[in-house]
């Protein structure tokens, strides 16, 4: 074996990894897959032979390039309309081992909405260092900050990191609830919509250019228990259970020709969230 083959082959033992932090800062799947693959040829040209840390340096890199995309992004961004949601990792109910590594590192619908709303070198040191361990002076290095700086901008997204609501534990008791509100709207139930739904309840919904004047988000359950009532008849019969983000979920449609994902954030034997996301070029990666 080559010096290239095996570091080809430690690169891919990494991929997972690297894939995770780039997903959980760009909250983007296809976002991810460039970070990654820039990562591997950003390594392919370096001297391997001065790296000292092969995880520590894959981890930095990949963080500077997903920081760069991410403040590239969020100036495409200034002047659109509607909400963003990321892009859903969506997986079989009943996922394999394979399935399970993948995800091992992924976070909730509800923590990525919170962390685009933190700027980007915020949200860089919080998911490096509070999600994946990185320590502080790399996070500077990457930042071109002082450990002590980095540490600020974690400490400062961590506070409005913990307004985000904290999902049940227990995956059963998640799609128990799941499945009581898919049975509530099939059948057309108001009060037993009203059960499952938190009082203050938030329905947001990502229709890409689908929907260019965007998604109006609905809170309160009467308010969303009404929204799914009236749309239900369109698409539930077409509802399949699955796992979006680590957590329960639907996809309508099939995945060859996805429709929409519907993500489900559940605290306290409620839902608090659902995050319905129709912009096809979110869904394109599920086919």
């Amino acid at each position: 074996m080559t010096d290239r083959e095996r570091l080809a082959e430690q690169f891919e033992l990494a991929r997972p990894h690297l894939r995770a932090v780039a997903y959980t800062v760009l909250g983007s799947v296809a976002e991810a897959e460039d970070a990654v693959q820039e990562c591997w040829l950003r390594l392919d040209r370096s001297d391997a032979g001065t790296i000292d840390n092969l995880g520590y340096w894959l981890t930095t890199v990949v963080g500077r390039i997903s920081l760069d995309m991410l403040r590239a992004r969020r100036r495409r961004r200034e002047h659109e309309t509607g909400t963003w949601l990321p892009e859903p990792v969506v997986e079989t109910a009943e996922p394999g081992p394979e399935e399970q590594a993948v995800l091992a590192d992924t976070v909730g619908l509800a923590l990525l909405v919170v962390l685009e709303s933190l700027g980007p070198s915020e949200r860089l040191a919080f998911v490096l260092h509070d999600v994946f361990a990185l320590p502080f002076d790399e996070i500077g290095r990457i930042l071109d900050r002082s450990p002590e700086s980095a540490r600020q901008l974690a400490s400062r997204a961590r506070h409005r990191v913990q307004a985000a609501p904290r999902p049940d534990a227990d995956p059963s008791r998640q799609r128990r609830v799941v499945d009581a509100f898919l049975a509530a709207a099939r059948a057309g139930d108001f009060e037993a919509l009203l059960d499952v739904l938190a009082p203050d309840v938030v329905l947001r919904g990502d229709l890409g250019r689908a929907g260019p004047a965007g998604f109006p988000t609905r809170v309160g359950a009467d308010a969303v228990a009404r929204h799914v009532l009236r749309t239900a008849p369109h698409f539930i019969a077409r509802a399949h259970p699955v796992l979006v983000n680590g957590a329960p979920g639907l996809l309508f449609g099939t995945r060859e020709e996805p429709l929409s994902v519907l993500g489900f954030t559940v605290v306290g034997g409620r839902i608090a969230a659902l995050d319905l996301i129709v912009d096809p070029a979110k869904l394109r990666h599920l086919a």
